[in-house]
């Protein structure tokens, strides 16, 4: 069987197939967005009584929340019919808001990385337009607000999508001209947030709103007709399929495999689960050990904080009651030379001891954006 080497596919093509732009379209990570699809959910599969801003299910997805209702997140295994999703992010409202306060507001963000951005010549003459499509289900049919936020340059770029039958999986495409004001940032900063609105208050729709780039004015940003999806417990929002790239249509969904998509939400968030072993250490004195430390699987974005509860040691077949850390050198790329305070292990200088995550315990290391 003959084989045709990768590197020689060009040859292969006809002369009018490799240009850059046909060639970006067979390229792995077009899609700006990680795990568009909704696969990854390190955190949890679902939350309830969600009253504020933060990460709840769905990897590289959260929500900014200002008083507007109380929510369920969950990851769904509801998704559009024969378009290869297995999963979607749902909203379900289980307090109402249905009269907004002025200051009020509700929506789903993803935030990029400058230095992922750079080939967009965002503040150039040759600004590449974006295109963002997505699946949509909702009871509450009407309009609703996707902005584009330049965070380096405070400007944005909001438009409206109609959701039109009530239950029913549509999909959405907006194509956002380039910006010829305003280069991105070359770091691991928050450059680009991509906004979905499910409500606003009078400080956010009042003003003209902003459908082309420019400064981002607080009034502008979302559309007068914005419907409320808090106004009533019966309401829920689903999404899934989200995929921003550059040019003015939408092409395919991009599937990763399971694992890269994993790798690459693990540069912003990962996690050790109970009843696990992540670090060894070897005892001063019977209550303190210097420990080897934690490598990431991945680098990280940034120096993680890190949260944890339940630690554990083990000498021998003795179990410690109780173990606390004090970390050192915390960077990209893990944590070393851990002291851990234990209580009830009887150890002298030099024992070995294996630190563990309890049953009910994590180690949570957080660089989001």
């Amino acid at each position: 069987m003959a084989i045709t080497r990768i590197s020689n596919i060009a040859n292969t093509l006809p002369d009018d197939s490799i240009s850059n732009s046909k060639l970006q379209n067979i390229v792995n990570f077009k899609n700006i967005i990680i795990n568009g699809d909704m696969s990854i959910a390190q955190r949890g599969t679902s939350t309830a009584s969600i009253t504020s801003n933060g990460y709840y299910t769905v990897d590289r997805f959260d929500i900014d929340l200002n008083t507007l209702g109380t929510w369920t997140q969950s990851q769904s295994t509801d998704v559009p019919t024969g378009q290869g999703f297995a999963k979607s992010l749902k909203f379900d409202c289980t307090t109402a808001n249905a009269s907004p306060a002025a200051g009020d507001k509700l929506f789903l963000e993803q935030a990029i990385e400058g230095q992922n951005l750079q080939y967009l010549k965002k503040g150039t003459s040759s600004a590449e337009s974006l295109t963002l499509s997505f699946w949509v289900k909702t009871n509450k049919t009407g309009i609703y607000t996707l902005e584009l936020e330049d965070k380096d340059n405070t400007r944005s770029f909001s438009q409206t999508y109609t959701v039109s039958s009530a239950d029913t999986w549509e999909k959405k495409t907006l194509t956002y001209a380039g910006d010829t004001t305003g280069a991105f940032d070359n770091d691991n900063g928050a450059s680009l947030k991509c906004n979905f609105w499910l409500g606003a208050g009078s400080d956010f729709t009042s003003g003209t709103f902003q459908n082309s780039w420019g400064s981002k004015i607080a009034a502008n940003r979302v559309s007068s007709s914005q419907v409320n999806l808090a106004d009533n417990t019966a309401n829920e929002f689903y999404i899934t399929g989200v995929q921003l790239e550059a040019g003015t249509t939408a092409s395919d969904f991009e599937f990763l495999p399971y694992d890269v998509n994993l790798q690459r939400c693990k540069r912003y968030f990962s996690y050790i689960p109970p009843s696990t072993h992540f670090s060894s250490a070897v005892m001063r004195n019977n209550t303190l050990s210097y420990g080897f430390g934690y490598f990431f699987e991945v680098e990280m974005r940034a120096s993680p904080t890190i949260t944890y509860a339940d630690i554990i040691m083990y000498k021998g077949d003795v179990i410690s009651s109780a173990a606390t850390f004090s970390l050192n050198d915390i960077n990209k790329f893990g944590f070393g030379n851990s002291a851990i305070a234990a209580s009830s292990l009887s150890a002298t200088d030099g024992d070995a001891v294996l630190i563990f995550v309890g049953g009910s315990g994590y180690v949570n290391m957080d660089a989001e954006l």
